[in-house]
């Protein structure tokens, strides 16, 4: 299994510098180096000096991938690309161009990330399975019908409509939470519990269905009918054998999902005031900031290639059949 993780971990770089390469030509396609400086230093006061000035002190001043000045291999290494790149693979991600040390920011809003994302991500999947389990149980009934209708209205309203209509019933008309904000320790309790909820209830839709159908997938095994034949009770059978035998492919959403635990919500975050990861990456596309728009995009990458890895290496577990040694 060694040799399996370090394989995958060396077929990750070529992937990451892809990634880099992307991001660095999508952002300087939509963004001049100029344009960030007057972004930072306020357009109505910046002078050609100034921005010149604010280049050279960001290394925004060297070509993006080719250096037609320098001589042999520095015509690539002199470039922001190579330079910023061996810096992110090293985990340094230096200071933004506001002057913030990124790490630090990173450390301090992962807090308010994980502690809305996480409630959401254990209620959500809890209430998804539970519910596809009970759908399941009554299958073919006007119950699953009507569960399958509501489903589908649920999904097709804008995550958006239910954030607003959240804000307005519950903080605006009802004044029971804070309609935005957020404070730490015990008091944060009151911040998340409305995005917590919303965000359960726009993803019951989706996920009440896409549970069903694995669970009815399962159902209709032979093994689920040897289990009848032995005697068991339909809920033994949909607890014993369908919920078990359909771990494999729930941990394959729920591995996969890891890496926006530690991102946050942009939009979540955003409208209801979280200062979390997600809104720190919208405020730095917003104001152009690139520092913390590359490390972001990294740092999203890294944990999604962890978040495979982990989910290979979990199939051993629950499936002794897999191996990972090809």
């Amino acid at each position: 299994m060694l040799s399996y993780i370090i394989r995958r971990l060396l077929f990750a770089i070529p992937i990451l510098i892809g990634v880099n390469f992307i991001t660095f030509a999508l952002f300087f396609m939509v963004n001049t180096p100029d344009d960030m400086a007057r972004a930072q230093l306020g357009a109505k006061q910046t002078t050609p000096e100034m921005i010149e000035a604010w280049k050279q002190d960001h290394h925004y001043n060297k070509p993006l991938f080719f250096n037609e000045s320098a001589a042999g291999f520095d015509k690539v290494q002199e470039t922001l690309f190579v330079q910023e790149s061996l810096k992110l693979f090293m985990f340094e991600f230096g200071k933004s161009d506001s002057g913030r040390q990124i790490s630090s920011d990173i450390l301090e809003r992962m807090v308010p990330s994980l502690t809305l994302a996480l409630p959401t991500f254990i209620i959500g999947l809890t209430t998804n399975i539970a519910l596809a389990l009970l759908i399941v149980l009554f299958r073919g009934s006007r119950l699953d019908m009507a569960a399958m209708m509501i489903a589908v209205a649920i999904m097709s309203i804008s995550g958006l409509f239910y954030i607003i209509a959240g804000q307005v019933l519950f903080s605006k008309i009802w004044h029971w939470v804070p309609i935005s904000g957020y404070e730490s320790g015990w008091d944060s309790l009151k911040f998340i519990v409305l995005p917590v909820l919303i965000g359960v209830f726009a993803g019951i839709g989706s996920g009440l269905r896409w549970y069903r159908s694995l669970f009815l997938e399962e159902i209709n095994k032979d093994y689920v009918r040897t289990a009848r034949a032995k005697g068991l009770s339909e809920i033994q059978v949909l607890f014993r054998h369908v919920f078990q035998n359909g771990l494999l492919p729930i941990l394959t959403g729920v591995v996969v999902v890891i890496p926006s635990l530690f991102m946050g919500s942009l939009i979540m975050e955003s409208f209801f005031g979280i200062p979390g990861l997600g809104s720190y990456t919208l405020d730095a596309i917003n104001a152009q900031d690139f520092a913390i728009v590359k490390a972001m995009v990294f740092l999203g990458s890294v944990l999604y290639i962890i978040g495979l890895i982990l989910t290979d290496i979990s199939y051993t577990w629950f499936d002794p059949r897999v191996r990972l040694s090809k």
